[in-house]
């Protein structure tokens, strides 16, 4: 007999919907946290179907079981219903997709009461009315369990998205005791980690994280505090700016980790009593509801619903079990334990060293290390002069001019002249003393930088200096043609120095600063400050086109057959080095430099690149060649400081949705700097 897709359907597609739906809920399981960190698209991909696919199975199976004259025949089908509730709540890993999502809390919360009201009405309708047999009784009272399971855990998901949204955080920040929002630590676990401390380093910073957390959030809602850090929080912040930088850094990148799962998980729901409630009673409800089933004799006419039946109870007792452990082995637990009146409840979990011991137990089973909840260190990486060099009808792949005939033509050379690189130990010091610096007097009462960009690393140097580059407008009018005018100066003033071997690492450091903002500026202008400036980039790219291609005329282009294949199926052509520089993009920067570009409308930023290479080699002569890549790597990390303290708050929000960004990182870590040596000031 032949096999006959339309016809399994027909029969069967109630059956493969709720299978379906049950599989995306476990495959949310595991890929939920990859957004804590940047992750490929092969995996995003795959994330993205299984929470928006979701939604739409679950209205179509709601829609057929309401409508389907099968029910009648298979009186298990009314008792399924409630199980797309259970699946559309999800794992305890993700609420909120994308941050729009908290935003447009009250479009959840509609489909939340249209998805709760179809399926009391598919079970008014086709569940056994009394009196019944004792087996429907039990059928009936394992319906109406599972529907309490279902809507609670979808309203959860409801409330978590509501919560992650401005006005809910600012609102909590009011309406917290005092207790809850600055005792989030035992008194033993203040200050650092030691090498004899009875919990790992990481876990040590992550509870500090939770004690200060408090102020991460209201930097997030643009909210001040209402008054000066206590006393343990700045003896903590005191010790940290001690160090070499290393705590600060895992201590900013943890408190974004803790802004993450407020933001898109259900963190700030579970961790409270009505959330571990709701999982103990859910818990006790689903095995409940199992054996109610088992009792029952509603389904044994067909096989194969009684099998998906089960197969939909086993799967939801499991995920129950993984939501209660992962709830109570969580670092909010340890918080809300520490913030408990029921002080013999802290005394039992905590003074004993029985929650440590869970806590160990959970990362055990998760095969998980404390620094999964970090950011993963990984910086863009964009080469203006690099892409026009390259960006030619010679080096065009097969793939660029595919999607140059399909009209994606801008977003292939983004992502195929883009690359990432690691953030060196160096520049981790480097910027954590810029920034402790910058905290001293560079910030004002509300945090915010006083100066323009790169006028405080300009002005210790020399004010002169910077008077000429100002008067010059080669720090641009704009922050984003600033960012661009020194991006195209910094690889002539480079291309253009005699360096030696013992200045390779500041240069390594500032290509990837200068690199790093320019992706920012392509990939993601929304990061940055100020207005947007597309138009300038594009016109700017465009004279770099053109003097290459005035260049490249006349000389031919001698390649071998193998290096002909590469390019033309290559599908990532980013900046080669960030210590070396390719010879297309010496070439190119060489050629702007000796071409002197006069101002004019159609090549403004060339002609301030070229004066700000010239203003920088002629400084050489007086300082040296490494006093100088000092001055220009102060200068690019005043950039980035800048950047993450001007970025809107909402910006730094979004990002953090996949994976975060270093000015993100950076804007906490000067936040906290500037409380603590505000907090000095005043003593």
């Amino acid at each position: 007999m032949a096999f006959r897709p339309l016809e399994v359907w027909n029969r069967w597609a109630i059956q493969i919907l709720l299978l379906l739906s049950l599989g995306m809920h476990v495959l949310l399981l595991p890929l939920a946290g990859i957004r804590r960190r940047r992750a490929p698209m092969l995996l995003r991909v795959p994330l993205w179907l299984a929470y928006h696919l979701a939604d739409t199975v679950g209205i179509y199976a709601i829609g057929l079981l309401s409508l389907s004259s099968a029910v009648r025949d298979h009186r298990l089908m009314p008792f399924w219903a409630p199980f797309l509730l259970l699946h559309r709540g999800g794992p305890d890993s993700i609420g909120a997709y994308a941050f729009h999502d908290n935003q447009l809390w009250l479009r959840h919360l509609q489909v939340f009461v249209v998805k709760v009201l179809a399926v009391t009405y598919v079970l008014y309708i086709h569940l056994p009315r009394p009196p019944a047999a004792r087996g429907d009784t039990f059928l009936v009272l394992a319906a109406l369990l599972m529907w309490a399971v279902g809507v609670a855990k979808y309203g959860e998901k409801v409330a978590a998205i509501r919560g992650g949204n401005k006005s809910s955080i600012r609102s909590s920040l009011t309406k917290e005791p005092p207790a809850a929002r600055h005792h989030h630590i035992h008194h033993w676990d203040h200050g650092l980690p030691s090498k004899d401390a009875a919990v790992d380093e990481e876990e040590a910073y992550l509870r500090q994280a939770h004690h200060m957390f408090h102020i991460s959030k209201r930097a997030a809602v643009d909210s001040w505090l209402e008054k000066d850090p206590e006393h343990n929080t700045l003896e903590m912040l005191r010790a940290l700016r001690k160090q070499d930088g290393r705590g600060m850094w895992a201590f900013a990148e943890l408190q974004l980790s803790l802004l993450y799962d407020v933001l898109y998980t259900k963190a700030a729901v579970i961790h409270t009593w009505p959330g571990y409630l709701v999982r103990l009673a859910s818990s006790l409800a689903v095995a409940a509801s199992f054996l109610l089933f088992r009792f029952s004799d509603g389904g044994r006419r067909y096989e194969v619903d009684v099998v998906v039946t089960y197969v939909l109870l086993v799967g939801a007792f499991g995920m129950e079990m993984v939501s209660v452990l992962n709830a109570l082995g969580s670092s909010w637990a340890y918080a809300f334990l520490c913030t408990t009146r029921w002080s013999w409840l802290r005394y039992a979990a905590l003074c004993t060293g029985r929650w440590d011991r869970l806590r160990q137990l959970v990362k055990t089973i998760q095969g998980r290390s404390g620094s999964i909840r970090r950011w993963s260190g990984e910086m863009g990486q964009y080469s203006m002069l690099h892409f026009c060099s390259r960006h030619t009808r010679a080096h065009r792949p097969l793939a660029g001019r595919m999607a140059m005939a399909l009209g994606f033509e801008d977003w292939w050379n983004r992502k195929h002249y883009s690359a990432t690189t690691h953030i060196s130990d160096d520049l981790r010091q480097g910027l954590f003393r810029y920034v402790q610096r910058l905290t001293e007097t560079g910030l004002n009462s509300q945090g915010v930088i006083r100066k323009s960009w790169g006028q405080e690393a300009l002005e210790r140097e020399d004010k002169d200096l910077y008077e000429r580059i100002k008067r010059d407008r080669n720090l641009g009018v704009e922050f984003q043609e600033g960012v661009i005018i020194w991006h195209i100066g910094t690889d002539i003033f480079l291309a253009r120095s005699s360096l030696e071997a013992g200045d390779l690492l500041l240069v390594k450091s500032i290509r990837t600063l200068s690199n790093y903002m320019m992706f920012l500026l392509v990939n993601h202008p929304n990061m940055l400050p100020g207005l947007a400036q597309s138009m300038v980039y594009r016109r700017t790219c465009d004279n770099l086109a053109d003097r290459c291609r005035d260049h490249q005329q006349g000389h031919r282009i001698s390649r071998d057959l193998g290096t002909v294949l590469r390019q033309m199926f290559s599908l990532q052509d980013g900046p080669a080095s960030v210590t070396g520089q390719p010879s297309h993009v010496y070439e190119l920067a060489s050629n702007v430099y000796e071409e002197k570009p006069k101002y004019s409308q159609s090549v403004p930023r060339l002609c301030y690149a070229h004066g700000v290479a010239v203003e920088l080699l002629a400084r050489v002569k007086e300082k040296g060649v490494e006093a100088v890549l000092r001055l220009v790597l102060d200068v690019w990390m005043d950039f980035v400081v800048y950047a993450a303290n001007r970025c809107s708050r909402e910006s730094h929000a979004k990002k953090l949705g996949s994976g975060g960004e270093l000015t993100s990182v950076v804007w906490i870590m000067t936040d906290f700097l500037n409380q603590e040596a505000y907090a000095r000031r005043k003593d």
